[in-house]
């Protein structure tokens, strides 16, 4: 054969060769099913072992790649049921179903804002994810927390709380309420009902840890800490309007929208909830919120993300109801002028740069700005009382205050990580500053009484001020978190944190026992340690136990409220935990366990002095051990079923306060059995139709320090049911539909029993349109 010709021979040969392997490009976003946001870090992969094309999804959703002679695709994320890709008939836009499944699920609290697989974090976390807070269609977030094993957060009305995460139903600094993992308030300042400043409609997951975590987000992270994790931008353009109201008077409007254009993206949410002429007398409120959201993606690898959220709030303050009330079931109101106002901002920019896929480095600047006004109920006192062995005082006479407080917060706040190829470890540094000048002033003012129908119906102010003060609040830290797989199956994790705080007082009025005390400097620190392990057995079954520390500074409240200041210290609380989790049917049954003992040391109370006054100390002990347990199945695409519960003892070690010895005594408000169980059915013939019942159960527990007097607790039943249609959406809510009668908290002191009325049986009812479809 001539040499030309076998050049050709050899050319058609190698034309035949190649054209069996045909390219094929393939591009498209990977966006979360329910929320409709980008998800980062998705894997894209041929369905052919031997073959090597692969892509990864950018902070977009977005990914490229070049298949050669592949047929089909998968697309997998940690937290996300996997996806079939026909190349033949590739889509632009992928949508992932979230996994219902609980080994499955991710989180980002449990080292500061990075995904961890629940089955790495050494701790016990539970997610409330963007489906459940969907379909719940919560009015308060106590009916989404309440569904956490172990958490019973209190309503007491108009969103309005007190919280019990591994510690009693308190108004104590003992638990940290976090948004996009930075705290809501500043140190120092803590106020049990932080969480009404939250924008429920701009909200994706929450995500609760319970016990210690101040070694990664400092103070008051004791009981627990609960992170709201808010909606961002999404891949398509959304709009959603909403509305609902019930039979008690509750109305509320929600707006939502949110897209993405070129480099920019944006998110606006809020609501306005009102409600009046409820079932018990002087009980109205009405809040407005909203949150609004611009990133701006420099490249794949920088973004910068700007979000502000603004509230005012209103609330009458009526007051707890005695025991006479509550036996004859009357549901009038004493006091009909108190009330509650709450005005706050948070202004946030971050600038977020991934180096590479190792390195991720994060810059915070935060602005908050919060202002609450009360004329409070809890300060009425009448004129005319006990003295000695008769009354004195004018009967239609009694005493109370206004006041206000205040602080603005400039904050900044920098954090790297940095993974290593290397036992899979990874290394979180991170420092931040919080200066937070604070206010507080309160003004006497005198109110009448009319003793005919036993109601305070006005009052009068006057220039007499009670407290003026200034604090300014700083506070200085400095954290590590490190992990490292020991072995295939074994992943330690160890951090620590130092925290520095300076509080510098200013009193405007000359000290006294009741306006405060003298201008002065208070200093504290503290090391915070946590070290623990997971060991997963294999893919179904794995355990952790971890050991952590954590401290609550005094506030300001228990320091400067006396003529002298005391020598307080941090409160300080040690907790060892140890849990597991199982999938006992593969993708359809798991369960959960964790039991912990914390301890606390050196906690605040007021000591009876030798004189017969009264001073804070760092003088009492506390022990807090328990047992929280969780179940979930899938039984089928259509019915699915979870239980969570806790079993705890809450007592005082050493607690001598005023003179009263309460060592030995169960806490007050500390329910031994707490336990949620829910279910829904969505029938496949009846697609978009839902219906799920909702069981709450919280035990007896003492209502006095003493322990003389107890109440039983409750039990409560709430159905609810929905239906999806062309892009509207109809839900009709039964919550107490048994019309049970009892209080969600119940204390007596000297002065008598006080109860916390639950609403009575009531049906929410509401409308949404979702405009998607328009806008495609």
């Amino acid at each position: 054969m001539r040499p030309y010709i076998r050049l050709i021979v050899a050319a058609a040969l190698l034309l035949a060769t190649l054209s069996s392997y045909t390219q094929t490009l393939i591009s498209g976003r990977i966006i979360d099913n329910i929320t409709k946001e980008p998800i980062e870090g998705a894997s894209i992969h041929c369905s052919d072992r031997n073959c090597i094309c692969g892509s990864v999804s950018n902070q977009s959703g977005l990914f490229r790649l070049e298949c050669t002679d592949c047929r089909q695709l998968f697309v997998t994320s940690i937290g996300y049921s996997t996806y079939q890709l026909n190349v033949a008939s590739p889509q632009e836009l992928i949508s992932l179903q979230p996994s219902q499944f609980e080994l499955k699920q991710v989180v980002v609290s449990a080292n500061r804002g990075m995904q961890t697989k629940r089955s790495e974090a050494p701790i016990a976390i539970s997610i409330i994810s963007s489906r459940t807070i969907q379909e719940t269609k919560a009015i308060t977030v106590d009916q989404l927390l309440n569904k956490v094993s172990g958490v019973n957060m209190v309503n007491l009305g108009n969103e309005q709380h007190q919280m019990s995460i591994r510690q009693p139903m308190t108004t104590k600094s003992l638990f940290l309420y976090l948004e996009d993992g930075i705290p809501i308030r500043t140190t120092g300042l803590f106020n049990h009902n932080a969480l009404l400043e939250m924008n429920m409609a701009a909200t994706k997951t929450i995500e609760v840890i319970k016990g210690p975590s101040s070694s990664l987000y400092g103070s008051e992270a004791i009981g627990g800490v609960v992170n709201f994790i808010s909606n961002g931008p999404t891949s398509t353009p959304v709009i959603k309007i909403s509305s609902q109201l019930n039979n008690l008077g509750y109305k509320r409007a929600d707006l939502s929208a949110s897209g993405m254009s070129g480099k920019w993206g944006y998110s606006l949410a809020g609501y306005y909830a009102s409600r009046k002429h409820g079932f018990v007398e002087f009980t109205d409120f009405h809040k407005a919120i909203a949150t609004a959201r611009i990133d701006y993606h420099f490249s794949d690898k920088t973004s910068l993300v700007n979000s502000i959220t603004a509230m005012d709030y209103y609330s009458d303050m009526p007051g707890g109801i005695d025991s006479n009330m509550f036996v004859n079931r009357s549901f009038t109101n004493p006091h009909t002028f108190t009330y509650r106002k709450v005005h706050s901002l948070r202004v946030r920019s971050s600038l977020i740069h991934d180096w590479n896929d190792k390195s991720k480095t994060s810059f915070t600047m935060l602005f908050r700005q919060n202002a609450i006004g009360q004329n409070p109920s809890y300060r009425v006192k009448d004129d005319y009382r006990r003295q000695g062995n008769g009354f004195s005082g004018d009967k239609t006479l009694a005493h109370g205050e206004v006041n206000t407080s205040n602080f603005n917060s400039y904050a900044v706040i920098a954090q790297h990580r940095q993974t290593f190829d290397w036992k899979k470890a990874s290394l979180t540094v991170g420092a931040s500053t919080d200066l937070s000048p604070s206010g507080y002033r309160a003004t006497y003012i005198r109110i009448h009484k009319d003793t005919l129908v036993n109601k305070y119906n006005g009052y009068k102010k006057t220039d007499s001020v009670l407290t003026n003060y200034n604090t300014a609040l700083n506070n200085y830290a400095a954290f590590i978190n490190g992990e490292v797989n020991l072995s295939t199956k074994l992943r330690l994790t160890a951090s620590v944190r130092y925290d520095r705080f300076i509080y510098k007082f200013d009193n405007q009025l000359s000290p006294s026992s009741f306006t405060g005390a003298p201008d002065t400097t208070s200093n504290f620190h503290r090391v915070s340690p946590k070290v623990g392990f997971t060991y997963n057995i294999n893919n179904c079954v794995g355990f952790y136990a971890n050991y952590s520390e954590g401290f609550v500074p005094p506030q300001v409240s228990e320091l400067y409220t006396g003529v002298k200041v005391p020598n307080l210290g941090p409160a300080t609380f040690r907790n060892l935990e140890m849990g597991g989790w199982i999938q006992l049917v593969k993708n359809k049954v798991s369960a959960d366990a964790s039991i912990y003992s914390l301890q606390g040391k050196n906690e605040i109370i007021s000591v009876k002095l030798d004189d017969g006054s009264f001073a804070n100390e760092n003088a009492g002990s506390t022990s807090h051990r328990g047992i929280e347990f969780g179940v979930t199945a899938n039984l089928n695409s259509q019915l699915n079923f979870r239980v969570s519960g806790a079993y705890s003892r809450h007592k005082y070690t050493s607690f001598i306060e005023k003179g009263n010895d309460y060592s030995g005594n169960d806490m007050t408000n500390a329910p031994r059995w707490i336990y949620n169980a829910e279910t829904w059915y969505r029938p496949t013939f009846l697609r978009g139709f839902r219906i799920g019942a909702e069981w709450q159960h919280v035990g007896e527990y003492f209502a006095n320090q003493q322990n003389t007097a107890s109440y039983a607790g409750y039990d409560v039943l709430n159905l609810r049911t929905a239906c999806e249609l062309k892009g509207f959406e109809i839900w009709l809510n039964f919550n107490n539909v048994t019309n049970n009668y009892y209080s969600f908290i119940t204390t007596k002191s000297n002065s008598g029993y006080s109860y916390q009325l639950a609403d009575p049986i009531n049906v929410n009812v509401g409308i949404a349109y979702n405009f998607n479809s328009l806008l495609k």
